[in-house]
């Protein structure tokens, strides 16, 4: 049906990766995005990664077993599968989403990588949010997303059954209701609500 293409086409977005200054991940506990990021790392597609992530807001604490922050149990899932603990750089203070992109930035910022061309390695089904959040924060960055499927929801099967629907239905509600703010109070600077 040409809706769920439609839907499908605007949630799960996808790139072939291309060279990069930085591979992003914007936070979580799904260790299968350090894993797809230190693929591309040790392919030669950028010199630098970075993992973002406190914990998740609403938990209010990390829920990952023997960790503190997300950013340190993707930094082990990176330095596991290869890629230098002197090429992870740190970002362990964001707690939602619009955090991981405004704290991402300050980092590189921070480190003067002058961010062109950028990875992204998000979940599949939270692709188009992450990315979104992102070019807020690059608003001059190419960026190639190289999504991983987690949690079992993929563009191929996420209308078969209602909990998948809710989460994909639920990330085209959060693009709608979060970048309300952005737009319309002209929050172009990171600035994030307390």
């Amino acid at each position: 049906m040409k809706f769920i293409e439609d839907i499908t086409d605007f949630i799960f977005v996808e790139h072939q990766p291309e060279k990069a200054d930085v591979i992003f991940i914007p936070g979580g506990d799904q260790g299968a995005l350090a894993v797809t990021a230190a693929k591309l790392y040790r392919g030669g597609y950028a010199p630098w990664v970075l993992p973002s992530g406190r914990f998740s807001k609403p938990v209010g604490r990390c829920m990952i077993p023997g960790y503190e922050t997300e950013w340190e149990f993707l930094r082990d899932i990176l330095v596991e599968h290869g890629v230098p603990k002197e090429a992870v750089l740190e970002e362990r203070q964001a707690t939602f989403t619009y955090e991981n992109a405004i704290f991402s930035r300050k980092v590189t910022d921070a480190f003067g990588i002058e961010v062109k061309r950028a990875i992204l390695c998000p979940q599949a089904c939270h692709a188009r949010r992450a990315l979104l959040y992102y070019e807020v924060l690059y608003p001059d960055a190419e960026f190639f997303v190289c999504p991983t499927v987690t949690r079992e929801i993929s563009r191929e099967n996420w209308f078969l059954e209602d909990w998948k629907i809710d989460v994909v239905l639920g990330e085209m509600e959060k693009c709608g209701g979060q970048f309300y703010g952005i737009l319309k109070e002209g929050r172009w600077d990171g600035s994030v609500e307390k």
